[in-house]
C-alpha cells in the first residue's frame, strides 16, 4: 500500500506545533528536519539522552507520513490554523510501499573504528579477526557514528589496561562501558539520567555477552575508578565536574567528548584544579580531552 509524505517549511518557532498538530489530525509518523541539510548553511543539533532540545533550526520542513486516501491539503490548512500561522509552503509526494526493515538496516553498515574495534550492527556478519561491538540503533544515543562516540572508542581501543576498573557517565546506549570491557576492562559501571538509556545498555552488554552493571545517578556507587569517560556535552561536563572528580582515583585517567573545538580552552581550565588535561584529537569540529587526576 503507498502512502502520501507532506512536507511543510516552518521557522523554529511553529515546527513543533504543527508537528503536534499533524499527529492530531491523524499523521501516521511526524519528524522535524533541517531545511537547510546538504547545504553549506546546515546546523547540527544535538540534544543529551533524555533531555528536550533546547532549540530547533531555525528554518525547518514539518515531514508526515500520511495514508494514501488522505487530504493532505485540508490537513495543511487545519494544522496552519491549529498553529496560528498563514497557509505554509509545503508540497506532496508518493511514497511506494517498501520494506522499511531491510530499508532501515541497509542504511546502517558496520563502522570501522581502528584495525581491530569494529562496531556491528547484528544483522551484519561479525569482521573476522576483530573486536566486533554488536550494536543496533535503538532507544538511546551512541551507535559509534557520531564523531564525539568515534574519538572516545578510538582512545579506548588504545590505552584501555587490563583489568583497571571503568565508569562511562552519561553511557546512552552503553557502548563506551562495552567496548572497555571487550578490550580487557575490569569492573565497568555506566550511569544515565534515563531510563531508556538504562534499558538500551543492559540489553546491549547482553547482546555483547558482557558484564557490565548500569545506574541511574541516584543508585550509582560512591566510589573511584582507574578511568572515568564522559562522552555528553560542554555545559553538562561544566556542572559535572566535581562529580567526575569524585569518581576518578588520584593518578586516574580521565576521558572528555562531546566538546566543540573552540570550547576546549573552557572545559581544560575549569578541571585544571583536579585533572592535568589537554586536547588529544579532533574530528569533524569535535575534541577529545584526556588527561590525569592530580
Amino acid at each position: 500500500m503507498p502512502w502520501q509524505e507532506l512536507r511543510i517549511h516552518a521557522d523554529s518557532t511553529h515546527a513543533e506545533a504543527l508537528s503536534d498538530a499533524l499527529f492530531d489530525l491523524g499523521a501516521l509518523s511526524v519528524s522535524i528536519e533541517d531545511a537547510t541539510a546538504g547545504t553549506e548553511l546546515e546546523k547540527p543539533i544535538f540534544g543529551e539522552p533524555g533531555m528536550p532540545l533546547e532549540q530547533l533550526w531555525e528554518q525547518s520542513v514539518v515531514v508526515a507520513l500520511l495514508e494514501e486516501d488522505s487530504d493532505a491539503a485540508l490537513m495543511v490548512v487545519a494544522a496552519a490554523g491549529t498553529a496560528g500561522i498563514a497557509l505554509p509552503r509545503h508540497s506532496v509526494s508518493r511514497v511506494e510501499e517498501q520494506d522499511w526493515v531491510r530499508l532501515t538496516q541497509s542504511q546502517f553498515e558496520p563502522i570501522q573504528v581502528s584495525d581491530r574495534l569494529w562496531i556491528t550492527p547484528t544483522w551484519h556478519e561479525a569482521t573476522p579477526n576483530a573486536i566486533n561491538i554488536a550494536l543496533d540503533p535503538g532507544l538511546a544515543f551512541g551507535t559509534g557514528s557520531h564523531p564525539t562516540t568515534w574519538l572516545c572508542l578510538q582512545w579506548l581501543d588504545r590505552q584501555v589496561r587490563q583489568g583497571e576498573s571503568v565508569l562511562d557517565y552519561g553511557c546512552g546506549s552503553g557502548i563506551l562501558a562495552i567496548a572497555a570491557k571487550l578490550l580487557g576492562a575490569g569492573e565497568t559501571h555506566g550511569v544515565d539520567i534515563d531510563e531508556q538509556a538504562m534499558t538500551a545498555s543492559r540489553q546491549n552488554a547482553e547482546q555483547n555477552h558482557v558484564g557490565a552493571d548500569f545506574f541511574l545517578p541516584d543508585a550509582a556507587p560512591d566510589r573511584t575508578y582507574d578511568l572515568v569517560v564522559a562522552n555528553i556535552l560542554t555545559n553538562p561536563l561544566k556542572m559535572l565536574m566535581p562529580l567526575l572528580a569524585s569518581r576518578c582515583r588520584s593518578g586516574g585517567r580521565l576521558v572528555l567528548s562531546g566538546i566543540l573545538a573552540e570550547q576546549a580552552d573552557e572545559i581544560i581550565s575549569l578541571y585544571a584544579p583536579a585533572f592535568e588535561l589537554a586536547v588529544s584529537a579532533e574530528r569533524e569540529g569535535w575534541v577529545r580531552i584526556a588527561g590525569t587526576r592530580s
